[in-house]
């Protein structure tokens, strides 16, 4: 009972989607959960019908008498047959394996966002306020904008491509 409460209480939905599993590992998770239910559904209906036989009932209802002693005699000396599960577990234990690895594969890689996450934020942290920089400051810290503007002035242009669209023209001329 226990275990029912547990996986009830489990929101799948929200796992899947905080620990930013795969389509593929999600997709494993679904279905070993679907066959899972189905057995239990199976197990739970196959539990609940009778496991004895009332042989005495036939013995009754039956004039053939000799055809309620053979199945007496069936069901004495029915043994279950038992089947090598060997390779359903070799199955589960490379499904197992696999899921193992692409677990750790998307832990490596959440650890690297939150490591380049944090240094983004330290980045942010540590910048100086917009208003202390200067032109030098922005240019070291993207020289292509450098080379556009000496492009430029080689060129002789003096305004920047755009501006007056967006800004208007302010010479009083």
């Amino acid at each position: 009972m226990a275990a029912k409460q547990a996986v009830a209480a489990v929101d799948f939905a929200r796992i899947y989607t905080s620990l930013g599993l795969g389509k593929e590992t999600i997709a494993a998770l679904q279905a070993f959960r679907k066959r899972h239910a189905d057995a239990q559904r199976i197990q739970t209906t196959y539990a609940a019908q009778p496991t004895t036989v009332d042989l005495a009932h036939y013995r009754a209802v039956l004039k053939n008498k000799a055809i309620v002693d053979e199945a007496e005699r069936t069901l004495r000396e029915f043994k279950p047959v038992t089947y090598d599960v060997a390779a359903h577990v070799k199955a589960i234990e490379t499904f197992e394996t696999k899921a193992v690895s692409q677990a750790k594969e998307t832990t490596e890689k959440i650890d690297a966002e939150l490591k380049d996450l944090q240094a983004t934020l330290a980045n942010i942290e540590d910048a100086r306020p917009f208003d202390d920089l200067t032109v030098y400051d922005v240019g070291n810290a993207n020289p292509r904008i450098i080379e556009a503007v000496e492009n430029m002035v080689k060129k002789g242009k003096w305004t920047v491509p755009g501006y007056r669209e967006k800004f208007g023209d302010l010479t009083l001329m």
